[in-house]
């Protein structure tokens, strides 16, 4: 099955047998480029792309900011329960197929959304679209880190272009949605047409990820590791990055799900929402590059920790003011440190553990980052229908991504494995 050039990498190594082929340059990049609509579908369309609907549904469906948010709320509870599921279905199944059923059924998700009106099927479709998502990205991330290990001088660029992928998702929402919204304003639930086209979006996606599945399906699985430590992942020493990262997804994932929201509040145009979104989208690809070195170097929590930190004060930009220079500021800021926060903790695992607990590892974090997203969208809902409105909301998240900072700075490098 797949591409009889590529063979399994060494486990603890994170080197190529002598028997493996040396991929080039140029189709190792190509590869992670293609592979990074995984996280395009995963998070940058069906997480995300809700947020530029929001408006719309939450004025044509006459919903409160609490319901608006439990929409991504349930869609974070999916992902956690896709994170928990994830390990046994990539031991059955192995991570290219894995993450391209959740491809495709993401897709058929993101189109059954514009059928519905009622909230309960609403909430029932963000929730398998969040279980599937969990499917891409998880497996996907596997991926990344073993076509990182291919080329371990580069392993921060490839793991940070998988993640950046989000941003061609965001942006691609960004640019595609007002359009569909503004041909579609007259027709009765004309948001929902909008959902149909992300659907497509990601079908096509989904199309062009299965070159890089079948050529990496070629790639063994990494040599059996004996003993107890074989695919087991202790959650313990890890514990500081893991508890800041649960506070980066709970802070993180208010400012994506009401934004937007709060520029329309505060006066802004179309057009404006539009660059706003695009450069963010933008800012996220470009992130894979602008902290590759710093994935490279770091091999405790310091990498997390600074992340976080710039997140928390992007974040807090626009609950201050409307001033236009400092919004774009703040998207930009956001756009790009976000998914460099979450290619941070596979570098971590990538840095300190054997490559047959990989796939553990990062379902670990996942799994955490996915309960933090479940409380994230609700608390501001809740807090942005009282009297403090959506900018206090955003304070909040400010304030919980900085005490995820403060404890992801604790995280020390684990010590090598007996």
């Amino acid at each position: 099955m797949g591409d009889s050039t590529v063979r399994a990498c060494a486990a603890k190594s994170g080197t190529m047998s002598s028997a493996t082929p040396v991929l080039s340059p140029r189709r190792v990049l190509a590869l992670a480029l293609a592979l990074s609509l995984g996280a395009a579908i995963s998070l940058g369309i069906t997480r995300f792309a809700y947020g530029l609907l929001l408006p719309a549904m939450r004025s044509d469906l006459g919903w409160s900011y609490t319901l608006a948010g439990a929409m991504n709320t349930v869609n974070a509870l999916g992902y956690l329960l896709g994170a928990l599921a994830t390990p046994r279905l990539l031991q059955r199944f192995g991570p290219s197929r894995l993450m391209l059923a959740g491809a495709f059924l993401a897709s058929v998700f993101m189109g059954l959304s514009g059928f519905f009106t009622e909230p309960t099927p609403l909430l029932l479709q963000r929730l398998l679209a969040g279980v599937t998502s969990a499917f891409i990205f998880v497996a996907g991330g596997l991926l990344a880190a073993r076509l990182g290990a291919l080329q371990p001088q580069r392993s921060g660029l490839l793991i940070g272009l998988y993640y950046g992928g989000t941003g061609l998702g965001i942006t691609l929402s960004a640019v595609l949605v007002p359009e569909v919204l503004d041909a579609a304003q007259g027709v009765p639930h004309g948001w929902a047409w909008a959902w149909w086209a992300l659907a497509l979006a990601c079908c096509a996606a989904s199309v062009v990820m299965l070159w890089p599945a079948r050529v990496l399906d070629g790639m063994g699985q990494p040599p059996a590791a004996s003993g107890a430590s074989a695919g087991v992942f202790r959650w313990r020493p890890m514990g500081y990055a893991l508890a800041g990262y649960t506070l980066f997804g709970a802070g993180y994932i208010g400012y994506m799900t009401f934004v937007i929201a709060l520029l329309r509040e505060q006066g802004a145009s179309g057009t404006a929402i539009t660059v706003f979104y695009a450069l963010l989208g933008l800012a996220v690809v470009a992130s894979s590059r602008i902290w590759a070195g710093l994935l490279d170097r770091s091999k405790d929590g310091g990498a997390l920790a600074l992340l976080s930190a710039l997140l928390g004060a992007a974040t807090l930009l626009p609950a201050l003011t409307s001033a236009w220079p400092a919004v774009l500021l703040s998207g930009l800021v956001f756009g790009g440190v976000m998914l460099s926060v979450v290619a941070s903790t596979t570098a971590l695992v990538r840095h300190n553990l054997p490559q047959a607990q990989w796939a553990a590892g990062i379902s670990a974090f996942t799994i955490v980052f996915a309960a933090g997203q479940i409380v994230g969208p609700t608390v501001v809902g809740f807090i942005a229908d009282s009297a403090g409105g959506l900018a206090r909301g955003l304070v909040v998240s400010a304030l919980t991504l900085w005490l995820g900072t403060a404890l992801a700075w604790r995280q020390k490098p684990l010590p090598p494995p007996r």
